[in-house]
């Protein structure tokens, strides 16, 4: 049984699926995309604090697994929608790191020419709708694509990233109602991170899980531990196999936790030291090295390849993103229509 909201005070308790099971070379590729995310928000967080990224951003710092797992059980057609924290998630996904950091820090190289920012990155070329930042608004855009993708008969999957401060909003609720009733091909993927901004999920919902919502639109639910990429992958997999053969939407709800706080400018005192260590001590991108090295045939020299290998890519990101220039002055009149 999943945890209740009132004991994610601390992380669940669980048994993870052996790497054994598992192919080395396909466990190190989600370890190396995991360790990219990381690094890569590392990066624009110390870009951030230099001044050259506009506004605020939102890092994925302890989501890592969840965004990579849902990757990996998708094919390269299936299309995501992102969040306002949706770095990790355009990566996982296949953006490039580069013209990534470029959009982060405005640059006219970015994936949308600098006119998006952290918040609304992505790349359609790859499936990764560019973000929308309204908490909850994405929903029903997702449910669009799939309808799209039914009536046109592609066999492409949609997954609908939201948080669970979004779990209570209305237009994910209708966009869950219209998906189980015409049965789309629709993911509902929560990325429950605890916290809705500064409330403790026990503050906010009444449910055990979210999860168990699904009910109400008789499309499945489950709630799985969101640290592991392949407990996620599992999951994902199960329910991206039930929606290509017809059988409609489901819930996946991950259960994770950032290691920040909401956005750059928020401290994140309002979690407590014991609850913080707890969860810190179950980080997905440590853990999963550590099993690589404990459950494979993988040497420590491997996994270090692998990560200067991601070091070395983001050094050429960041180099693209810096001579990238700035927009031209004429370019803020594109796609005005009024």
């Amino acid at each position: 049984m999943p945890p209740s909201t009132a004991d994610l005070r601390q992380p669940p308790q669980v048994t993870l699926p052996s790497l054994t099971d598992v192919g080395e070379s396909e466990a190190l590729a989600l370890y190396r995309s995991m360790f990219l995310i990381r690094r890569f928000e590392e990066t624009g967080n110390e870009l951030f604090l230099k001044g050259r990224v506009p506004g605020t951003i939102h890092l994925c710092l302890g989501q890592e697994a969840v965004v990579v797992g849902t990757s990996a059980a998708l094919e390269p057609e299936d299309r995501i929608t992102l969040t306002h924290r949706g770095h990790g998630q355009a990566l996982a996904k296949g953006v490039a790191p580069g013209p990534l950091l470029a959009e982060i820090m405005g640059k006219v190289d970015g994936v949308c020419r600098g006119m998006g920012g952290s918040l609304h990155v992505g790349d359609w070329s790859v499936g990764a709708l560019p973000a929308i930042a309204i908490v909850g608004a994405s929903s029903p855009i997702a449910t669009g694509l799939a309808f799209a993708a039914k009536r046109q008969g592609t066999g492409r999957v949609v997954v609908n990233y939201f948080g669970d401060g979004a779990a209570s909003k209305g237009e994910l609720h209708e966009a869950m109602n219209l998906a189980a009733l015409w049965e789309l091909p629709v993911i509902f993927l929560c990325e429950n991170n605890v916290y809705a901004s500064t409330t403790h999920i026990s503050e906010y919902l009444p449910n055990d899980t979210i999860a168990e919502r699904a009910t109400a639109y008789r499309m499945p639910g489950v709630s799985v531990y969101g640290n592991d990429p392949l407990t996620v992958r599992q999951a994902v997999a199960t329910a991206a196999e039930r929606a290509r053969r017809g059988g409609g939407p489901t819930l996946v709800e991950c259960l994770t936790y950032r290691r920040g706080g909401h956005k750059r400018d928020d401290p994140g005192s309002y979690r407590n030291d014991d609850e913080v260590a707890a969860w810190m001590a179950r980080d997905p991108v440590p853990a999963f090295r550590a099993r690589l090295l404990d459950e494979t045939g993988l040497t420590a020299a491997d996994v270090e390849a692998v990560e200067a290998a991601v070091e070395a890519e983001l050094d050429d990101a960041q180099r693209f993103a810096h001579e990238s220039p700035h927009p031209p002055l004429e370019q803020r009149l594109e796609f005005v229509h009024a």
